[in-house]
């Protein structure tokens, strides 16, 4: 296969994209661990939430239930109940999985993205159990259409 050469430039010497292009370039990528507060000064922007954690519930049969909040009052709604459903076959099990979601804050005052749980009736469960880490990253995208 051949490589292209845009402007007959070698791919080390392109360094930013056109001046001509405003919409859809990543004006910045913030990776932290749980319990991080995360802010952004977003105005027509869009931000894309993405979550990575294990979870599990301690009873057999019952399910662990998350979902994405932006500050502390709007419910993100991934899933037609509004919660990534997690369900365990036996109280073992740990898995892994992750949630994204591309949201339009619409503000200019600092934003906060927190994972909510909850668990079926009659049982326990919870994330990052074990030591396990949950990682959220965002990313800010400029001129989303």
């Amino acid at each position: 296969m051949a490589i292209i050469k845009p402007n007959n430039n070698t791919i080390s010497a392109i360094t930013a994209l056109p001046a001509a292009i405003t919409t859809g370039k990543v004006l910045q990528i913030v990776t932290a661990t749980h319990n991080t507060q995360f802010n952004t000064t977003s105005t027509s922007s869009k931000i894309l939430v993405m979550v990575t954690l294990s979870g599990r519930n301690t009873t057999a049969g019952k399910s662990l239930y998350t979902t994405i909040y932006r500050d502390d009052t709007t419910n993100l709604a991934l899933g037609s109940t509004g919660f990534h459903s997690l369900y365990n076959v036996d109280a073992s099990e740990y898995k892994n999985y992750s949630m994204h979601v591309l949201d339009s804050p619409s503000t200019t005052s600092s934003t906060n993205y927190q994972v909510y749980m909850l668990v079926d009736s009659s049982s326990n469960g919870g994330v990052m159990a074990n030591t396990n880490t949950g990682v959220i990253t965002l990313m800010e995208i400029a001129g989303w259409l």
